[in-house]
């Protein structure tokens, strides 16, 4: 393995006083550079769970994380992370929300003020710098939230379920943004997602775990350049066969 981020043998076990629970066992994986690749799998498999690893907000129990060729030791701002819910200030601006993390970096007020820019820019929300977050749309705010985990200009994007709060017909809407973004910047993403079509429709390829404790199970290269027909008669062909995967592990997944 030599890849731009490299998961290596990794296990996580959660301990209580009385239950140890194998939550993820000896999954390695090697991500290349500008490579989106997915995570799906039945809930509880620990999707979540080596993305927190690679973010550095969980510690492995054994195995570790490389990215760029240094081990992951605790969060940093080489990973940027964007969350289901948002997670954003609601009493700051658009602007003040993006650039939240420079300024806990003590970066500079004119750095951080061109820095917010371009990353706006990159979202396509450079008009809306000075709105308040609850004058937002949840595809709007979900653009901030990739803005804000975007403007360190992290190795790895580790997006959790980014998508799964919003509306079918604007959940459509952001991953054609995603790819937008994915196009101006080449950025590596980790993806977590709940969703097959997503994952079709995103991925250059996808891991599915198996159930508890999840390991690789299988992994399949989208094979079709960018942009995708999900009307395409081999889109649903390969659709099928990933949906008829995931119920031999006792899920239905959309």
């Amino acid at each position: 393995m030599n890849g731009h981020l490299e998961l290596k043998n990794l296990r996580k076990v959660f301990r209580t006083d009385d239950t140890e629970v194998v939550a993820i066992d000896d999954i390695s994986l090697d991500v290349a550079k500008g490579e989106l690749v997915s995570l799906i799998g039945p809930s509880g498999c620990g999707k979540t769970t080596v993305l927190r690893m690679v973010a550095g907000l969980q510690e492995p129990t054994s195995g570790k994380i490389v990215l760029q060729g240094r081990e992951v030791q605790g969060p940093g701002s080489d990973r940027g992370m964007v969350f289901q819910e948002f997670a954003l200030f609601p009493w700051r601006s658009v602007r003040r929300n993006v650039e939240f993390g420079l300024e806990i970096a003590g970066v500079p007020k004119e750095e951080r003020r061109k820095k917010v820019e371009r990353y706006l820019d990159v979202v396509g929300l450079e008009r809306f710098a000075d709105a308040r977050i609850h004058e937002l749309s949840g595809g709007m705010k979900q653009r901030v939230g990739i803005a804000r985990a975007m403007v360190n200009n992290p190795d790895v994007l580790l997006m959790d379920e980014p998508f799964g709060a919003l509306d079918a017909q604007t959940r459509n809407i952001m991953q054609g943004e995603l790819l937008k973004i994915l196009a101006k910047t080449s950025k590596t993403i980790l993806f977590v997602t709940h969703s097959v079509d997503e994952a079709l429709y995103l991925s250059d390829r996808i891991i599915m775990l198996s159930k508890r404790p999840g390991r690789i199970k299988t992994i399949i290269e989208v094979p079709w350049p960018r942009p995708r027909d999900r009307a395409a008669p081999e889109f649903a062909a390969l659709r099928k066969q990933i949906l008829s995967e995931l119920e031999k592990e006792n899920v239905m997944d959309d």
